[in-house]
């Protein structure tokens, strides 16, 4: 997806975003995931440092392109060398039919297991948003049992009962084996509450991805026991309209100066549930950004910014890092503040 039109999966297409800055410093590294996420992770973020010039310093911005599974243990390693709280940004690759074929390049070669990791070290402005375009239904309970992305239990019960409960049975258990849920549930998520703002709650959003008929479910991200679930809601409109407004509230940390450019992260899920509005989408993130060029990416996962200052997975999210041109940083816009 880019200013210019949006592509579909059914047929063969590349993106390339190129960023011109002589007075900032970038660099990408590949490391593949063997015994530890968390060790690939740290491991692509100091080579990545190195090939920048800046080994030992903490990058401005983190755009992190993983493969699925393990991104709550990435965000861990890359956050080892660079400081906690780190701005990381990213989408999971994705492949077309949910089959395991996603991959990850570099100049270095490509990998179906690995973690790519691109320090940045911008000269000029930029800003970052970071939401869903979902909304809490009603329905919550506490996780009770969870191990890793297989939730166990709500409120003692088995998850799978419970979430077919909150949906009406739109979303049923299976009566044997599994079944897969994840394109009924893309509309009828769960929301791990993450913090408030005024008293109200912040969510997360965790894609249900197979249900299984001892009552577990599968999901696109880690939960953990104790935390809050809500089941959350959304629709072709709220999805169509979120878009722009992430783009604007990006924008608008520019200050005064224009966006010379933007990396947009859209959800794969969302894009399938709503495709025959995504002309509508790229159209609305192109007016937001005043015709600037941008890329966007369907991905399964997404990493940003929250509103504790720290950088999360989740899914079914949108994200959208915009830099400015024309004018470079002056002294008290440098480094993360300038967000």
């Amino acid at each position: 997806m880019t200013n210019q039109r949006f592509v579909t999966g059914r047929g063969d297409a590349i993106g390339a975003f190129a960023i011109w800055d002589p007075d900032g410093s970038y660099g990408t590294a590949m490391c593949e995931i063997r015994t530890s996420a968390r060790d690939a992770a740290a491991n692509a973020t100091q080579l990545a440092l190195s090939r920048a010039g800046r080994a030992g310093e903490a990058p401005d911005l983190v755009w992190l392109t993983a493969c699925p599974g393990q991104e709550e243990e990435i965000l861990e390693g890359i956050k080892d060398v660079i400081g906690r709280p780190a701005l990381v940004v990213g989408g999971s690759a994705a492949d077309n039919t949910v089959a395991g074929e996603w991959s990850v390049f570099t100049s270095e070669g490509g990998s179906q297991s690995a973690v790519v990791v691109t320090v940045m070290f911008p000269s000029v402005r930029f800003g970052c948003a970071f939401e869903s375009g979902y909304a809490p239904a009603g329905p919550q309970g506490r996780v009770t049992a969870a191990c890793g992305r297989h939730l166990q239990q709500i409120d003692d019960r088995p998850a799978a009962e419970v979430y077919a409960q909150w949906t009406g049975n739109s979303i049923a258990l299976p009566r044997s084996g599994k079944r897969s849920i994840l394109s009924q549930a893309t509309l009828a998520p769960l929301g791990r509450r993450h913090s408030e703002i005024g008293g109200v709650p912040i969510h997360l959003l965790a894609h249900p991805a197979v249900a299984h008929a001892d009552g577990t479910i599968e999901l696109f991200c880690d939960v953990v026991e104790g935390e809050i679930l809500s089941l959350m809601e959304g629709s072709a409109d709220s999805l169509v309209r979120r878009a722009p407004r992430i783009a604007s509230a990006s924008a608008a940390q520019l200050g005064h100066l224009p966006a010379a450019g933007a990396l947009v992260v859209y959800c794969g899920g969302c894009m399938l549930a709503i495709e025959q509005h995504m002309d509508q989408v790229a159209d609305s993130i192109d007016a937001a950004l005043d015709g600037a060029p941008f890329l966007g990416v369907f991905s399964f996962g997404e990493q940003g910014e929250t509103v504790s200052g720290d950088s999360a997975h989740a899914n079914l999210m949108i994200s959208c890092t915009t830099f400015a041109g024309k004018e470079p940083r002056d002294g008290a816009a440098q480094g993360k503040g300038a967000r």
